[in-house]
């Protein structure tokens, strides 16, 4: 993955084979403490999903490569930071399950929502729903990806509401929780705004 700053991403994996990934609701819970870590140093979280088999984040890089105290001469990159943040979940649950291997694919997928020439058509249409306004296409495609993510568990079976699914950052968005993951005010200023359109979606 190559993030540059000031740039906003959809970061995702899955379990690999398919299989879960979180197994219980403290695994959850974990992982979002890990997003916290190692994340959150590089870049604005603006969207998160975690589902059982998988998860996706939303987030606007404020820089890619940051020094660190404890490593001498040395910067540390957000795509680093993110594989150690998977490999040490994983160490954790493996021990926890008594599992062995790779949770997650080998390959994290990051794709630039604002740089146009990195979103296809094909992409956007495949997410449906929402009419891409040529005039600023930038603006457009961030949304389309916001909205997909937070309802990724209605629309995947798990719940008929976005509000019942709790892993989510649905409810932190619509107030109904005091998340402390989320930079609000960065995805007030980018313009983010939950498509209420759908049916299921309340």
């Amino acid at each position: 993955m190559i993030f540059d700053n000031e740039h906003i991403y959809h970061v995702f994996n899955q379990g690999n084979k398919r299989g879960k990934v979180f197994f219980s609701r403290e695994n959850y819970f974990f992982f979002l403490r890990k997003i916290k870590i190692h994340v959150s140093p590089f870049a604005d979280i603006l969207a998160w999903c975690l589902m059982p088999s998988h998860f996706h984040l939303m987030i606007y890089v404020k820089a890619a490569e940051i020094s660190h105290p404890s490593v001498s001469a040395k910067n540390i990159t957000l795509n680093n930071s993110i594989g150690n943040m998977l490999s040490s979940y994983t160490r954790a649950v493996n021990n926890e399950k008594n599992l062995s291997g790779s949770l997650f694919r080998q390959k994290t997928k990051a794709f630039c929502l604002n740089r146009i020439d990195e979103v296809t058509k094909a992409w956007y249409t495949s997410q449906g729903g929402t009419a891409i306004n040529i005039q600023v296409p930038e603006k457009q495609y961030p949304n389309v990806c916001y909205n997909y993510i937070l309802s990724n568990p209605v629309k995947s079976g798990l719940v008929k509401n976005r509000v019942e699914w709790e892993f989510s950052s649905y409810l932190d968005i619509e107030g109904l929780r005091k998340g402390k993951l989320l930079a609000y005010e960065r995805i007030k200023s980018l313009g983010l705004v939950v498509n209420r359109g759908e049916a299921g979606l309340a």
